[in-house]
């Protein structure tokens, strides 16, 4: 059960609200629901939780908490930390949000992306000795293989901007685009 129980003495309405939609979002981003909302209560959280604290507000069976705080580990988006006086582990999550944003995409990249550009590579390969592959099959193997390395080569160089230029990039946002367009036409030969 990933439902939050009977918490209103324990959560804030907004926070409950908060960590139930985290969860929701969570699973349409293809992540557990669970892990989700243990994100979502450990970012809420003003201090840290041990785990059978999460399964308690959440309702969650403590082995699912466990499974749970070790994939958020391996996102590198919580970490244990210790409590003097106490010997349980506790967690926090991350609440910068750029280091929030830059683990999850990295981490996404590392398991979706790299993998799909290695088997399309794989794929495109295979395909140029073998003459029972449509020439529009190969085409379309090709054009998605430069789709995912320019992607990649793309995450690569935001990644490697500071902080105040993404985030003077997010303030032009469609001005971009606009900008590109006016410098197009000015780079053109007008005979």
């Amino acid at each position: 059960m990933t439902e939050i129980t009977d918490t209103n003495d324990i959560l804030p309405e907004a926070v409950r609200r908060f960590v139930l939609e985290w969860g929701n979002l969570g699973e349409r981003w293809g992540v557990n629901r669970s892990v989700s909302q243990i994100h979502a209560l450990l970012y809420a959280s003003k201090k840290p939780l041990a785990a059978e604290e999460i399964a308690d507000v959440l309702g969650i069976a403590r082995s699912n908490v466990s499974n749970s705080l070790r994939e958020l580990q391996s996102w590198n988006i919580i970490r244990s930390v210790p409590i003097l006086g106490d010997r349980r582990t506790f967690y926090t999550a991350e609440t910068d949000l750029w280091n929030l944003v830059s683990r999850i995409a990295a981490g996404r990249k590392a398991r979706e992306l790299d993998p799909a550009a290695e088997a399309l590579r794989e794929c495109v390969e295979m395909t140029r000795d073998d003459q029972n592959v449509d020439p529009v099959v190969q085409l379309r193997l090709r054009e998605m293989l430069d789709f995912v390395d320019r992607l990649s080569r793309w995450y690569d160089q935001m990644i490697a901007l500071p902080r105040s230029k993404i985030t003077t990039l997010m303030k032009l946002g469609g001005g971009i685009a606009r900008l590109l367009d006016r410098s197009g036409k000015r780079g053109r030969d007008p005979s």
